[in-house]
């Protein structure tokens, strides 16, 4: 089933629009908000391809991330379960660093111990509560956890000032000669609440656009 906003896209361009006048034109640069949130079966298969993507490009992560989830179906699909069966040098195999493969065992300890809640009881949790239950995992920082707010959950006033893109389309967008600090970003995208996820959706355009 496609996942759905828990918000009005057009409401929150409306908003973005009267909320900054430099937002305004970017939106009127990039067009529709289009977004399409990701589907998944469980925060454990999200955030599974969250650690294999980690420091990789698209097309080698995307490439793991396929043979992961092989290994997976010969016992059922990406699931705890199917998880416990394979073997770590399959997994090594796969592709996983050792590393990587540390912070995907923790992540099935942190399921288990419900630590990492369904994603049934995450859509009831705020986004502080599953930062701050998320970054228990190994190799889960705030960054991971916003875009799986973002991206999965849809959630609507998520501002990863942590996430380089979102820093530099800030600094061009405002024409800044230093770059912003995370509380300056902050402070600045206080009028944007509570969609400042539509409008970093429209700060990453604008580094495609130009």
């Amino acid at each position: 089933m496609k996942p759905k906003f828990t918000f009005d896209p057009a409401t929150a361009v409306a908003h973005l629009r009267a909320s900054d006048t430099a937002l305004a034109a970017l939106i009127d640069r990039v067009g529709p908000f289009a977004l399409e949130l990701q589907a998944a079966g469980s925060l454990f298969a999200a955030l599974l391809r969250s650690i294999v993507y980690q420091q990789l490009h698209g097309k080698a992560a995307a490439t793991i991330h396929g043979r992961v989830l092989a290994q997976l179906a010969i016992h059922g699909g990406p699931t705890l379960e199917a998880l416990a069966q394979v073997p770590d040098v399959a997994l090594r195999g796969a592709g996983l660093s050792g590393n990587k493969l540390l912070a995907v065992r923790d992540l099935a300890r942190k399921c288990r111990d419900g630590t990492v809640p369904s994603l049934k009881e995450a859509r009831r949790l705020s986004d502080e509560e599953l930062v701050a239950r998320l970054t228990e995992v190994r190799g889960i920082g705030p960054w991971t956890v916003h875009m799986l707010l973002i991206f999965h959950l849809g959630r609507p006033d998520v501002m990863p000032t942590g996430d380089f893109a979102i820093r530099l389309a800030f600094k061009n967008l405002y024409r800044k000669r230093q770059d912003p600090t995370p509380e300056a970003i902050l402070k600045h995208t206080r009028p944007w609440q509570p969609y400042r996820s539509v409008a970093s959706w429209y700060l990453w355009r604008s580094l495609d656009t130009g």
